[in-house]
């Protein structure tokens, strides 16, 4: 049985890994800190049954949250437009900044699920049955939401970089 002693350094230890799993999800960091506090809180409710697994479980609270979140439309109402903000001017190595944006404007293009398995398996580098794990579903389901994400994305000719540069 864990000891809640134990969660004050858990959170530090852990915090920068998780709000970067909420920020690549939610796209906001506003909403990512939101994101990670509440599954930081229901994680403390449940920290005396917790075991060895404790990031992956703050993982699996922070996917389950945001699915929630994102099935409930009113909890924020999301305004797009159909142009960025004006970019700085400060010069950036071999045109990373593109590339990154272009990233993330593929990812907020996917479906909450299949960014959700994108996000767990190449960014958070976790296995398919992880994966599953924390997402609640089968192997199957995570290869099939993977394959159909890198296809989108790849049908998506704005998303290749060096497509984009030729342009």
């Amino acid at each position: 049985m864990a000891d809640r002693s134990e969660y004050d350094a858990f959170v530090t230890r852990a915090w920068p890994r998780l709000l970067r799993t909420a920020y690549l999800l939610t796209r906001e960091w506003d909403a990512a800190e939101d994101l990670v506090q509440t599954a930081l809180l229901k994680a403390w409710l449940a920290w005396p049954r917790l075991g060895d697994e404790r990031e992956a479980y703050v993982r699996k609270i922070i996917v389950n949250v945001h699915v929630s979140w994102w099935r409930r439309r009113w909890r924020r109402a999301e305004v797009t437009s159909g142009s960025l903000p004006d970019r700085s001017q400060v010069a950036d190595h071999m045109g990373q900044a593109d590339e990154r944006e272009l990233v993330w404007q593929a990812l907020g293009r996917l479906p909450a699920r299949q960014r959700a398995v994108v996000v767990l398996r190449y960014f958070e580098d976790l296995t398919e049955a992880q994966t599953a794990e924390t997402l609640g579903c089968s192997v199957g389901t995570v290869k099939s939401q993977t394959s159909r994400a890198l296809a989108k994305l790849r049908v998506d000719d704005s998303f290749d970089p060096m497509i984009a540069r030729r342009s």
